[in-house]
């Protein structure tokens, strides 16, 4: 975000479960679907949920079945939302939202700062595993298979889709396991074969 405050241990980039903020006044950056998510169920489990996200509303690619919950939160007002807005500044017990309608100072106990995930590359590239395009960052795997170009490191979920992460979810990304297990079964055969033969 770049911001005064962001640094601040009250600021987080992951959001994992809702439990410790109940009661609490918390932000939530951003208008996709981690952001959508983490607002519901914040708010859900009592926090007092306010969110921020410099879109005109909440992105068209928050899943179909996401979007219309968090926008009928909004809409009744269980949910403070500020569009066509960004944080400015955070502090200790608040934070200040640049808005259309000039900046707005609100009390704050955390900051979701929910502004784009994206896979550890750095971590891959140290594996040996290649990268296709500086724009999308998807990396080289048997679409079959899902080995990646390293044998023996295959990849599954979200990280197959590089930056582009809207395009894995539960619906196709729940067939990595059986893809990856049919290829392990079917070399782990060869391989008793093999030693079958040796024998």
């Amino acid at each position: 975000m770049n911001v005064t405050g962001e640094d601040l241990p009250k600021v987080m980039h992951y959001y994992r479960e809702p439990h410790p903020f109940f009661g609490l006044e918390v932000l939530v950056v951003g208008g996709k679907n981690s952001a959508a998510i983490a607002a519901l169920e914040l708010w859900r489990h009592g926090a007092h949920v306010t969110l921020v996200y410099r879109g005109s509303g909440m992105s068209p690619s928050v899943k179909y079945w996401i979007k219309p919950d968090i926008e009928n939160r909004i809409k009744a007002g269980q949910v403070k939302a500020y569009f066509n807005s960004a944080v400015r500044e955070i502090a200790r017990d608040r934070v200040v939202l640049n808005t259309p309608d000039g900046d707005v100072t609100i009390a704050n106990d955390y900051v979701f700062a929910m502004t784009g995930y994206h896979p550890d590359f750095e971590f891959l590239c140290s594996l040996g595993i290649q990268l296709r395009g500086d724009a999308d960052k998807k990396p080289i795997v048997d679409p079959q298979t899902l080995e990646s170009n390293v044998p023996g490191i295959y990849l599954a979920g979200v990280i197959v889709a590089g930056m582009r992460t809207s395009e894995i979810f539960i619906e196709n990304g729940r067939f990595h396991g059986q893809q990856i297990a049919a290829d392990l079964k079917k070399k782990l055969r060869e391989e008793s074969a093999v030693a079958e033969r040796i024998r």
